[in-house]
């Protein structure tokens, strides 16, 4: 009997790991190809999950969830035996940690190091520096704890191990060559531990390490010199008629044309962003915010309110902030267009993530997707008639006053600009 449809793309890191402990459970779990890049996605699935992100489960009785992570462990929970869970709960919570550290931290990082370098994303050198330290960093932490241990969490396999070894597929594809492995030999030998399981090498294809990590490779220019010294004549006996033409050949000389943001097609505004910025840079937080209200054109901007949907989860203040830093760095694709601050309010173990944005445009998806971990954070729109939000603006970009959730007060605790 069919358990449910999980809606997917083939190798995804972040079904990867569904698929793997569907098959440890024996779920019969139809797998439903889902690719926004072949084409626009359809009402259907935009009902199920609305920012047309995978996967996304549906199951047999109608039950809709979407977010890796939850459905990971849901379809995990089908067997009340299991061991992959953890047997306390402290185990359970550590493996909800090391899932959440793979899906926030390692994930993205290395998606917005290979991004550039297969041309998925415009290439800026130092940008890609960046990137390629930040994951290495994010990796390091792993190397670091898998000296010491066997698995992730415990002295067993477990949802953590399955889980991280599906975001580190991209790594192992593009970065993690001999050098690398022979630097990290503790994330090495684990991750072939897990390729190893039965359940895991089942959803993979066959792993094959790489000698070389991949390197930036130029667009190809068209050769034009040699045919502007040719003959007239002789050009025009080796040129060929358009049907004649190689097509695949033809493709594969012309340079990869740099995607276009989607917010490069919107009508040059009143004041340009950078102009806040410099204000923001240069004078007095008030007279800026002052600057701002005065300036402030809704037709060519919008503002929102952004959260973090995982406060439950956050620890450290300082590890928190670091989340927001890293989260700012992989909106560089979209700097051009946001201006705004994310600050994390509390103490450690008890804190929560809010920050003001002001975007070109009116779509925030269109500002916000760039980065990869965009869809851990709620977007709110805010309007600038209303006093409350205009205050909730100034006070997000001044960091003098704490704020109030569900009742309770947070005093601020560290703050990020993104500018």
């Amino acid at each position: 009997m069919s358990f449910g449809k999980l809606y997917m793309r083939e190798n995804h890191s972040r079904s990867i790991p569904i698929q793997a402990v569907a098959k440890a459970n024996k779920l019969d779990l139809e797998e439903v190809i889902t690719d926004s890049r072949q084409g626009p996605l359809s009402n259907d699935y935009l009902k199920i999950n609305k920012l047309g992100r995978i996967p996304s489960f549906v199951g047999a009785d109608g039950y809709e969830l979407t977010e890796c992570i939850a459905i990971a462990i849901y379809v995990t929970s089908q067997n009340e035996k299991t061991a992959l869970l953890g047997k306390t709960k402290q185990d359970y919570a550590s493996i909800v940690r090391w899932m959440s550290f793979g899906n926030s931290e390692v994930l993205p990082t290395i998606s917005s190091a290979f991004k550039p370098l297969k041309g998925l994303e415009p290439y800026n050198k130092k940008n890609a520096e960046e990137a390629y330290k930040a994951m290495i960093k994010a990796v390091h932490v792993l190397e670091e704890h898998l000296l010491v241990h066997t698995f992730l969490v415990g002295e067993r396999i477990s949802l953590a191990d399955i889980f991280m070894a599906g975001m580190l597929v991209r790594g192992f594809d593009f970065f993690f060559d001999k050098a690398w492995r022979a630097e990290n030999p503790n994330v090495t030998r684990w991750y072939e531990t897990i390729y190893h399981q039965p359940i895991y090498s089942a959803v993979v294809p066959k792993l094959d390490f790489i000698d070389e990590a991949i390197k930036y490779t130029p667009p190809k220019k068209e050769e034009k010199q040699k045919q502007e010294k040719a003959p007239k004549a002789e050009k025009a006996a080796a040129k060929p008629k358009a049907k004649e033409v190689d097509e695949d050949e033809e493709e594969e000389e012309k340079p990869a044309p740099k995607p276009k943001h989607p917010l490069e097609a919107l009508p040059k505004p009143t004041v340009p962003l950078d102009e806040l910025k410099r204000q923001y840079s240069n004078s007095e937080t008030p007279d800026a915010l002052k600057w701002f209200w005065e300036n402030y054109n809704p037709e060519d901007y919008s503002l929102w309110k952004m959260e973090y949907k995982y406060n439950e989860e956050l620890t450290m203040t300082f590890m928190t902030s670091n989340l927001i830093g890293g989260f700012f760095t992989r909106l560089e694709a979209s700097r051009k267009y946001i201006f705004g601050c994310g600050s994390v309010y509390g103490v450690t173990n008890d804190s929560v993530v809010q920050g003001a944005f002001v975007i070109r445009g009116q779509d925030a998806d269109a500002a916000f997707d760039v980065a990869p971990d965009y869809e851990s954070y709620s977007f709110t729109k805010l309007d600038a008639k209303k006093e409350a939000d205009k205050k909730f603006v100034d006070n997000m970009w001044t960091w003098e006053d704490g704020i109030e959730v569900n009742g309770k007060k947070y005093d601020w605790a560290d703050g990020k600009v993104f500018k």
